[in-house]
């Protein structure tokens, strides 16, 4: 039986550039900027001063609420002073700027025998967010105002190039585990699902091997966007996620292999969330793969790591996440962050240059659209600056996915198009 959803595009996987390279750790430079907005909700505030002295684990600023997250330094040394330096989504947030004394001292706290209560804890005060991209703080999600009975782990990893999370399910597959047994404790559920896409043959088998029986292994049909949280509960449990609901509302949480994987980290080992596994993809460099990186990494120091040597590629275009959600960048100067799931150096080659035409009323982007939407009536509601017909329209309900860009022939802004509806009904109030 095909566990999927309906609608969906087939993009090209383009994994086979790092899905057989191991992780490995990325140097660090002398100087890293830790963004203090690397989450969902409010900046932490910052708790150290110039001239103080950290270790690679020291909390460097304090989560500003419950909705925020704590951040913590990702390298030994000094504390240099304070920046507002772009992030990777186009925005801008301040940064602490640590010298690195290159010596890598760490300061954890493991717990033993811990309760739910101490996992919901120690989950908070670690810093831990959805590591898949979301980076909502996953205290939050432990912390459901409706009844769970399900957990469903995210290990579609549907975007093409990334590989990191398939990475750590093979080389890291009992810590993983034991981080969704940490998630199940915390939730208080008898049952979780791991839903991962079939082209993943060598971590399906690893997982059924390794999982307990009361974690059950659910191979997916390849498909964007298979990882979808509302796609992939209905992929598994066949429930449907009302319009403006959340996964709780249909008795679920949904968590993804790299927050599973930290939260096993922070209780196990007491490590905070201040590293993780990156993939690093693209023809426009030498030497792609999946590493090890710490919080504070420029991407251009990322890019001088990996390019190789001449002759250099052309690089067209730099993605900070996936090709289909991910963020064209401007320049180099963003950092890496807790939701830095990869960068993408892309060719002249990759890149499809083409002007956006009128829309031909074909349907292509209500036929992929995974919520059922039809963008091009949201889209003309935009270009009217019509709020009311947007919002009557669904574009409150869009997930960005990309798939009606993707399949538009007329190459439509439409994605940008669902964006500017829900700044509009935001602004009109309507």
């Amino acid at each position: 039986m095909n566990l999927t959803f309906r609608n969906g595009a087939h993009p090209p996987a383009k994994k086979e550039l790092t899905e057989n390279i191991p992780l490995k750790e990325m140097p660090t430079p002398d100087e890293v900027a830790i963004s203090l907005s690397q989450h969902i909700g409010a900046p932490a505030q910052p708790v150290v001063q110039v001239g103080d002295e950290v270790k690679a684990g020291t909390l460097i600023g304090r989560a500003a609420g419950f909705v925020s997250s704590n951040i913590y330094s990702s390298v030994s040394g000094t504390v240099k002073g304070f920046k507002t330096l772009p992030t990777a989504n186009g925005g801008k947030a301040q940064h602490v700027v640590i010298e690195n004394d290159g010596l890598y001292r760490t300061q954890t706290l493991p717990l033993v025998n811990p309760t739910k209560e101490n996992i919901v804890a120690r989950v908070q005060e670690a810093g831990i967010v959805g590591m898949g991209g979301a980076t909502f703080p996953t205290h939050v999600k432990l912390s459901p105002s409706k009844p769970v009975d399900t957990l469903i782990i995210n290990a579609a990893e549907c975007e093409p190039y990334i590989t990191c999370d398939y990475r750590l399910l093979i080389e890291e597959t009992t810590v993983f585990i034991k981080g969704v047994e940490f998630l199940m404790k915390a939730l208080g559920v008898k049952k979780a699902y791991i839903g991962i896409e079939k082209n993943k043959p060598e971590a399906i088998r690893r997982l059924i091997s390794y999982c307990p029986f009361n974690i059950v292994v659910k191979p997916l049909k390849v498909k964007y966007p298979q990882g979808a949280e509302k796609q992939l509960i209905y992929a598994i449990t066949k429930r449907k996620v009302p319009a403006g609901g959340l996964p709780m509302d249909v008795g679920c949480v949904v968590d993804n292999v790299h927050t599973a994987y930290s939260i096993a980290q922070a209780v196990l080992y007491g490590e905070p969330c201040y590293r993780r596994a990156m993939t690093i993809s693209g023809r426009g460099i030498h030497n792609p793969g999946n590493y090890w990186v710490r919080n504070g990494v420029s991407f251009r120091y990322l890019l001088d790591q990996v390019k190789g040597g001449e002759p250099y590629p052309v690089i067209q275009k730099v993605i900070s996440g996936g090709p289909m959600m991910g963020f064209a960048q401007v320049d180099l100067d963003p950092c890496t962050t807790k939701g830095s799931s990869s960068l993408l150096f892309m060719v002249p080659e990759d890149i499809e240059i083409r002007t956006e035409s009128p829309c031909i009323n074909c349907a292509r982007c209500a036929m992929a659209c995974p919520m059922m939407l039809m963008p091009m009536f949201i889209e003309k509601a935009v270009l009217e600056n019509d709020a009311k017909a947007a919002k009557d329209r669904g574009a409150l309900n869009c997930i960005e996915c990309g798939c009606c860009a993707y399949e538009c022939p007329a190459k439509r802004p439409l994605v940008q198009a669902m964006r500017m509806a829900k700044r509009i009904i935001k602004e009109k109030g309507v």
